[in-house]
């Protein structure tokens, strides 16, 4: 079967081809795809009692390749000639349908409709998009249960986060320019919003994974969801939490190290992505220092599953926070910025400063920036080194904030974890 209309249409003043048999069997095969799951709905309606059904469908598709056959012969005008007869009955059929039922739905008309497109699109255009799209609309149909029950349990904050995600995406990214601006070429406005996109992404993934769960019925499946957008959020809850329930600092402390560790996981998921030469030299060290954190949380939760507190919920009441990514963003540019700048100016050596001082609050800014830069040439050592010391100095920082605020046992518990697995990953990073 060829893959596009231009040797259909050139055949059709000829004698009758295999390739037009075969593209009038599909437009029957659409037809009949969208009548099984029509008349499966309807299956247990009384014979006649419906518009359409199997045959009705399968018919129109077929309908839909002749009409098509006819306009290349007679012209366009013979496409509508059929066309809207068809449209004026399936109206007609379905208004006394649903008055019969007391409902109101055109869902019937409109597949009927674009059955009979679809089948005259098979004859004369690329068959592949009519069966794509014929796979589509049955889909639609089928999910419709599915479909009305998660539209009921939307929010309003959810459609909104959705919406702003969906302009971030088609809207902005195109108008913004794709080349280095400023002094140094330190500004890529399009890079900048690219990775904005992506940290927006990956909050609203993970709100979705944790909706469709269920309510957290643990500390530790809250921090694993929390973790997914920021491990420093769910540390500093944790502190909260152990101050009101000092019996729980051992779950909480497994908890928290159970962040650090999907912290490594999702530093190196965003390597591979920006910068797949990257993950030879950050994947062992960050695989050892989650390694070990996910060993001492488990002990953790071993040793203190008896004295587990309710299970926190996960720091995140809607997908994203548009004011919170547009902030990420201003730091991301400005430690993107400073790291194009110091390195333009010292050399390679200037990334490590910023990757030092960017870690104190996230990791995910200097993790983007060390593999963007890696990906544009930078030397992958010096990358590496930059990403895993923004590791380290991130995990640092919640040690002194959970012990600020959370008390010393969490703090020595939560510090002398992170400090082992540090160790042994920068064992590692040596030896290699």
């Amino acid at each position: 079967m060829d893959y596009n209309g231009s040797n259909a249409r050139a055949h059709l003043d000829q004698e009758p081809t295999l390739e037009l048999f075969e593209r009038l069997a599909l437009a029957l095969a659409i037809g009949f795809l969208v009548g099984v799951e029509r008349g499966w709905r309807s299956r247990d309606v009384a014979e006649g009692g419906r518009t359409a059904g199997l045959r009705t469908y399968a018919l129109t598709g077929l309908l839909g390749g002749v009409a098509a056959l006819l306009a290349q012969v007679l012209g366009g005008w013979a496409l509508a000639a059929v066309a809207l007869p068809l449209a004026a009955a399936f109206i007609v059929f379905t208004l006394r349908e649903e008055a019969g039922e007391g409902g109101y739905s055109v869902t019937g008309v409109v597949a009927a409709i674009l059955v009979f497109a679809l089948g005259a699109y098979a004859v004369v255009g690329d068959w592949r998009l009519s069966a794509a799209a014929a796979v589509a609309t049955t889909a639609l149909l089928a999910f419709k249960p599915v479909l009305h029950s998660w539209l009921k349990r939307l929010t309003w904050p959810e459609l909104r986060s959705a919406l702003i995600l969906l302009a971030m995406t088609l809207v902005a990214l195109p108008l913004l320019p794709d080349r280095d601006l400023g002094p140094y070429g330190m500004f890529n406005p399009h890079r900048l919003w690219v990775i904005t996109i992506l940290i927006a992404g990956v909050s609203f993934a993970a709100y979705v994974a944790v909706k469709t769960i269920g309510p957290t019925r643990g500390v530790f499946l809250a921090a694993a969801a929390g973790a997914m957008i920021s491990s420093t959020a769910v540390t500093l809850y944790l502190a909260r939490r152990t101050r009101e329930a000092p019996s729980a600092v051992v779950t909480h402390a497994g908890a928290a190290l159970l962040a650090g560790a999907i912290m490594a996981a999702r530093m190196l998921v965003m390597v591979a992505v920006v910068a797949p030469p990257l993950v030879g030299h950050v994947g062992p060290p960050l695989g050892v220092f989650a390694g070990l954190q996910l060993l001492a949380a488990s002990l953790a939760g071993l040793r203190g599953g008896a004295g587990a507190a309710q299970a926190p919920p996960a720091p995140m009441k809607s997908p994203f926070e548009l004011v919170t990514v547009l902030k990420f963003a201003v730091l991301l540019g400005v430690i993107m910025a400073a790291a194009k700048a110091l390195s333009a100016i010292y050399g390679a050596a200037g990334l490590l400063p910023v990757a030092a001082i960017g870690g104190l609050a996230d990791v995910d800014a200097v993790t983007l920036t060390s593999a963007s830069m890696a990906a544009q040439g930078l030397d992958l050592h010096v990358c590496a080194a930059a990403v895993l010391l923004a590791g380290a100095v991130n995990s640092a920082s919640k040690a002194v904030l959970s012990a600020g605020l959370g008390g010393a046992a969490l703090g020595l518990l939560f510090g002398g974890g992170s400090l082992l697995a540090f160790a042994a990953a920068a064992f590692t990073w040596w030896v290699l």
